[in-house]
């Protein structure tokens, strides 16, 4: 239909004022503000019969036009879907009441076992350190006593992502990187992402997280050593937990030693997370190797340190007793919401 006559406006605004009174819905007012409020809706169209018209019938019609397309524009502004009732009435809610309240997040569980570990050696004097994901060959492996060929190197499934680059495997290149950048005394953690090509299983995943730990300076000792490792286990776990050090091997310290704590599946009786030991490796650790401080300019003569690594996630399933590390990564919220 065409409007070019004051009488043809007041059809209309008959015409929107019925549609207005029977809108009882969000959707309702969508549709009427699109048919005549919108960029193409009626009442914007108006001004394209003013073309053919004389001046003196422009004046009149261009008025009128606008006085209605104001007046539709107030009322629904004020009202927008007020229908036959308040506005109140129609929202189905009292809005003078407080709004609605969101679901506040939280940290991961692994984030929470970091920042705890982290806090506990911060207390014992260890400031904190970090490195890149991506290694050259020389950090992960040549300065840490494992020059090319050498046996070692298969104790770790690489990530090769060039000739000479790989995604770390342990975070013991950022210790290599602190003894370069910083004269003893030395004392600090550096926690992070590793990752290793391992199968992914309850016990495995082919991308994990460690908290390396480095203490060097004048006559340094393996209780020294021994001292930290206990006075950590009695915050972090349990003190009815039992630990276990034990003899082993890493090519960048010597001696050696791993530390065990009792399974908490199990209580010592033997299961597959165990392997029917009784036991999780829990940690790593050992006096600094004197060819690792070398590499680094360390005088092996002068300075001993000790090093120590642990796994984020093995620490994770003791403290909160999970059986399957492939749930941190799952991102299943019924099991984060536990947390």
């Amino acid at each position: 239909m065409e409007y070019t006559t004051i009488e043809s406006l007041e059809a209309l605004r008959n015409a929107a004022d019925a549609e207005f009174a029977a809108i009882a819905s969000e959707q309702d007012a969508e549709g009427f503000r699109l048919k005549y409020l919108g960029k193409k809706g009626i009442l914007r169209d108006l001004v394209k019969s003013l073309g053919s018209m004389s001046p003196e019938e422009r004046k009149t019609f261009g008025a009128a036009a606008n006085s209605l397309r104001q007046g539709v524009e107030e009322r629904f502004a004020a009202a927008p879907w007020r229908g036959n009732a308040s506005a109140e009435e129609d929202l189905g809610f009292d809005p003078t009441l407080p709004g609605y309240p969101f679901p506040a997040g939280s940290l991961h569980p692994l984030s929470k076992i970091r920042n705890q570990i982290v806090e506990i050696f911060a207390g014992m004097g260890f400031s904190v350190a970090y490195g890149p994901d991506a290694e050259s060959d020389y950090y992960n492996f040549q300065a840490l006593n494992m020059p090319p060929l050498h046996p070692a190197r298969d104790m770790q499934d690489t990530f090769y992502i060039g000739q000479n680059a790989v995604l770390r495997t342990h975070t013991s290149p950022v210790q290599i990187r602190v003894m370069e950048a910083q004269k003893p005394p030395i004392r600090a953690i550096m926690p992070g992402r590793v990752y290793r090509n391992e199968e992914i299983s309850a016990r495995s995943y082919c991308m994990f997280h460690q908290v390396e730990g480095l203490y060097v300076d004048e006559n340094v000792s393996f209780s020294d050593l021994k001292g930290t490792l206990l006075a950590f286990s009695r915050q972090f776990f349990d003190e009815n937990t039992k630990i276990k050090i034990r003899p082993s091997f890493f090519p960048f310290t010597e001696p050696s030693v791993e530390v065990d704590v009792e399974c908490f599946l199990c209580k010592g009786n033997g299961c597959s997370i165990c392997k029917q030991s009784g036991w999780l490796e829990i940690l790593g650790a050992g006096m600094v190797h004197p060819n690792v401080f070398r590499a680094c300019g360390v005088d092996p003569e002068k300075y001993t340190g000790f090093a120590f690594g642990m796994g984020i996630e093995r620490s994770a399933l003791l403290k909160y007793g999970i059986d399957d590390i492939r749930l941190f990564y799952e991102n299943d919220v019924r099991f984060l919401r536990q947390f």
